[in-house]
């Protein structure tokens, strides 16, 4: 199907279940594709669409795209974004932020599609109490997608690291694909919010906050958190992201 798989836990999401046919993993390779002009980037577009959201009335001719859109459309919800992962009879619904955002920066999703998008992570208020949640709604203990060990050290419980945390380097991705909607005074908002993440503990760039409390966790000085404030703030500004996002 011209798209990548991968195993549990193999991405930047590093304890979540995610497997197979992977959101984040995918808008990546799609990105690839465009960028250095390799093979097949549009079947890699159409299949994209058509796994990760298969509410559309299109329906694929691709036999294997059929049988796990059939799956999907017998049990899935559409809530507006991307599935985080599909894989044979089970896939992820609890809305990955950050992989439906570069499928918006990467031009996986249209422009409609992409108004939706960022519509539905603004209802779900994915900047509170920090720029921004990793997922809309967190993985719980008793949910069929949990896995032992996702507990381990305690770290990667509901509203903690990729689980439903607040990364302020996510945060800039929402602020570009907020500005790319015209929605210029919010991105600038979600810009203010990172600066104030990242100064706090003496400008500590802490790594993620927790996503109910907001209380800073993980690891301090995380440059990429400095580095996406600097590109969503150049962004911002007319003098352009640096992402080669034509």
């Amino acid at each position: 199907m011209h798209l990548v798989q991968q195993n549990e836990a193999s991405d930047w999401a590093d304890i979540m279940p995610r497997s197979g046919f992977v959101l984040y993993s995918n808008a990546l390779w799609y990105e690839v594709k465009r960028r250095y002009k390799l093979p097949n980037a549009d079947e890699t577009l159409f299949h994209f669409n058509h796994l990760f959201y298969p509410f559309s009335r299109q329906r694929p001719d691709y036999r294997r795209l059929r049988l796990l859109t059939d799956y999907l459309l017998d049990g899935a919800v559409d809530n507006g974004l991307y599935l985080s992962f599909v894989n044979f009879g089970f896939w992820g619904d609890e809305g990955d932020v950050f992989g439906n955002l570069l499928a918006v920066l990467f031009g996986l999703a249209e422009e409609g599609p992409a108004q939706r998008i960022v519509a539905a992570l603004r209802r779900s208020a994915i900047g509170q109490p920090r720029p921004v949640r990793t997922v809309v709604n967190p993985i719980v203990p008793d949910a069929p997608l949990w896995r032992p060990y996702m507990d381990r050290h305690g770290q990667n419980r509901p509203w903690q690291y990729h689980n439903g945390g607040c990364w302020p380097f996510v945060g800039g991705f929402w602020a570009l694909a907020l500005d790319r909607s015209g929605a210029h005074d919010e991105a600038a908002a979600v810009l203010a919010t990172m600066a104030e993440a990242n100064s706090g503990g003496e400008w500590g760039f802490y790594e993620w906050f927790h996503g109910e409390t907001g209380e800073a966790q993980g690891m301090r000085g995380q440059s990429w958190n400095a580095a996406m404030y600097l590109l969503a703030e150049a962004e911002l500004a007319g003098a352009g992201s640096g992402l080669g996002l034509e």
